[in-house]
């Protein structure tokens, strides 16, 4: 019986396979169809779970993979892979050059090699568009397969190479994190953090991407509270809200006279259910 099965290469890298009826289970590394050869991979998702998310993630284009995953890899393939690290890193080393070479500007951030050597793929980055056609003859007749330049985005480099955030720990995007989307500033106003870039950018110099993980829960718990600057009738009189302390549950009001006084959200509606009638 066939089924779907997410596969995850390289860095993010990842592809959606048929099984063609092949008992695996997520974890499994395998050898998989791949462009005029075979790759290898591990499987992170199978079934229904992997169809989800190859459909959120545009990633189907038929309602079954064209696609197979041909067989779990072996002891032998495996420390193939692993070798190979050392090889990527050398080829990276010398695209660099030939793109220096060739005086263009981009950055050369990460190559990765096909399982079966017959197609090196190099990311890049550039801040505009390159002409580089040049470069990949060069490269062809240098390593001797066929070249595929890969831009990539800033957020895409810091996934694609890993790291620790301000948090201490491994970058999400680098490895959880399913898919990178977009991050507004309207996310960090809504949790009231501060808005200077320093102190709400990641590594790669966008918004971090945890900004959305309580945006949510922030949203829903600020229904309960008045919003900043509206001016209610209390049992004093006008006041106006000048803040809000989710965590807390407390309003800071002021009244017409000056005063500040700080009211838990129970209390105000308390207060404004009894207020007497002008």
């Amino acid at each position: 019986m066939s089924g779907f099965a997410e596969v995850r290469f390289k860095g993010t890298r990842r592809g959606y396979f048929n099984t063609g009826g092949l008992d695996l289970v997520p974890g499994d590394r395998v050898i998989v169809q791949a462009d005029r050869g075979e790759d290898f991979g591990q499987i992170t998702a199978l079934g229904s779970i992997a169809e989800r998310k190859c459909s959120s993630s545009g990633g189907c284009s038929t309602p079954t993979p064209t696609m197979r995953v041909l067989r779990r890899a072996e002891p032998e393939e495996v420390n193939r892979a692993r070798f190979k690290v050392d090889d990527e890193r050398r080829a990276r080393t010398e695209a660099r050059n030939h793109v220096a070479r060739h005086g263009l500007k981009m950055k050369v951030t990460e190559t990765e090699w096909q399982f079966d050597r017959k197609k090196l793929i190099i990311y890049f980055t550039a801040e505009k568009r390159v002409d580089f056609r040049a470069l990949v003859r060069d490269l062809a007749r240098s390593f001797r397969t066929r070249i595929e330049l890969k831009q990539i985005g800033v957020r895409d480099e810091a996934a694609l190479l890993g790291g620790v955030g301000r948090c201490g720990r491994e970058l999400c995007c680098s490895t959880w994190l399913p898919e990178l989307k977009p991050v507004s500033l309207q996310l960090a106003k809504d949790q009231s953090l501060s808005l200077n870039p320093a102190q709400i950018s990641g590594c790669c110099g966008r918004l971090m991407c945890c900004l959305m993980y309580e945006h949510d829960s922030y949203v829903e718990a600020r229904r309960r509270f008045p919003r900043e600057g509206r001016t209610l009738r209390t049992g004093r009189g006008r006041e106006r809200v000048v803040g809000v302390n989710i965590f807390n549950e407390t309003i800071t009001l002021r009244g017409e006279d000056g005063d500040v006084r700080v009211v838990t959200v129970s209390d105000l509606k308390e207060e404004m259910s009894i207020r007497p009638r002008n």
